[in-house]
């Protein structure tokens, strides 16, 4: 039996489902893609062609065959790989794979791409043979361009599914894949998702604008220029709400993440009003085109509930870096060290609930939020030492691998140039390629 991938099916022709067929077939693989009728397929495709930066070309779309799942289910077959990508509905999922598992051929391998929905409820009472080898391969938008898939084994998922899925992910659609647990929003969403929640609510206590706080949660911390505003405006304030309901359903009872599950009452307000965001055509912004013809940008004043001309931001030299900025005690600094300390800890405590290990975390954040490092190699950069001291002074606990390391004696979490990493004990391994 073949141990490769050459032909692949996705189920699920919307824009991440296209997406994965889409990438699938510019590395050279054969495609079926299937949706609820053909001719959903065949647009999903279109759209992959289209537009300034078309994700592939014409010639690699001829390498896709479309079809519907009620009249070609049997084209995946022969697939040695099938991968789910349609709605975010466990009841819709599970029939889906129950109908796959009548047709696939013994040695292939099933994913779901789910980012809310735990993988063990989908397969629970399903044959063994599915649970051998099933996994979530969850990839980031756009899939022609963001790095990271999480990769997540079931608790019978077999190490040759989990290997053949990892080498294909990696050597042939040239992804990052980081290694998760069946852990509700896996890495990078559940990390990245409290800090955006977390931040909404620190913001709006902070005193400080729209504007300012931008400013401060980019290039001073090395996370991309959207800042914290700006890039809820890009995913939408109403995707934010979906993603906090999802949380208050599935996470730990005790997870400091679930003092920040409800929008503030001015976001809600703009929720309810609609104003969500890019989408909605505003959201904390807004281009707007004068009398002139000139556009020009617009800011939701939070405090006076009113739009405002934008207002470029000027930081003073101590709040553009972060091993500065982090231990200052002006309203910048505290707001930074509120936001991003509990944001670090809140990582810190994760190790090994999400994650074995401190470098599967960093890369998540790195190729799934664009963030130039990741939340360990932020607190190497601030001293985690000095950092746990400042915790405790604020009677924040220091809990997870940044304990461990302050109770190994060590003072960083990565060693030797970056090849090493601490470990939850206590010891420095090599870091995997």
């Amino acid at each position: 039996m073949s141990q490769k991938i050459n032909r692949i099916a996705v189920i699920g022709a919307g824009t991440m489902g296209a997406g994965i067929a889409g990438l699938c077939a510019a590395k050279g693989r054969e495609v079926v893609l299937l949706d609820m009728t053909e001719e959903q397929a065949r647009k999903g495709v279109e759209r992959l062609t289209q537009g300034r930066r078309p994700a592939i070309t014409e010639e690699m779309a001829n390498s896709i065959t479309t079809g519907s799942l009620q009249d070609q289910l049997s084209l995946v077959a022969d697939c040695d790989w099938i991968c789910e990508a349609v709605v975010e509905d466990l009841g819709i999922k599970r029939d889906l794979f129950a109908r796959l598992e009548e047709v696939r051929k013994d040695g292939s391998i099933l994913s779901t791409n789910t980012s809310g929905i735990p993988l063990r409820d989908i397969y629970k009472d399903m044959p063994e043979r599915l649970q051998q080898d099933i996994a979530v391969t969850h990839f980031f938008n756009p899939v022609h361009i963001m790095k990271l898939v999480e990769l997540v084994p079931g608790s019978k998922t077999s190490s040759q599914t989990t290997r053949r899925l990892a080498d294909f992910l990696d050597n042939t659609l040239e992804k990052g894949t980081v290694y998760a647990k069946d852990t509700v929003n896996f890495i990078g969403n559940r990390i990245g998702c409290f800090w955006m929640l977390a931040g909404l609510h620190k913001a709006a206590d902070s005193g400080l604008s729209v504007e300012t706080v931008d400013a401060l949660m980019s290039k001073p911390i090395g996370l991309p220029a959207t800042g914290l505003y700006g890039l809820i405006d890009l995913i939408g304030l109403d995707v934010m709400d979906f993603v906090a309901k999802n949380l208050s359903a599935n996470l730990p009872s005790n997870d400091p993440g679930r003092s920040f599950l409800t929008l503030p009452q001015t976001e809600a307000q703009m929720l309810s009003d609609g104003q969500l965001g890019r989408k909605s055509g505003g959201g904390f912004y807004k281009m707007v085109k004068g009398d002139d013809g000139e556009k020009s940008m617009e800011v939701f004043d939070l405090t006076n509930k009113a739009w405002r001309p934008m207002i470029k931001a000027q930081l003073e030299t101590s709040h553009t870096d972060i091993s500065q900025l982090m231990y200052n005690d002006d309203a910048e600094s505290k707001f930074t060290c509120e936001l991003m300390g509990t944001t670090l800890q809140y990582a810190s405590a994760l190790v090994p609930e999400i994650s074995d290990d401190i470098v599967n975390i960093d890369r998540a954040m790195k190729w799934g939020f664009n963030w130039d490092k990741g939340p360990f190699e932020l607190m190497d950069s601030i001293e985690p030492v000095k950092f746990a001291e400042m915790l405790k002074t604020r009677g924040v606990q220091v809990d997870g691998i940044l304990k461990v390391l302050i109770d190994s004696n060590n003072t960083s979490f990565y060693q030797a140039d970056g090849s090493e990493f601490l470990g939850t004990d206590g010891k420095y391994h090599k870091v995997p390629a």
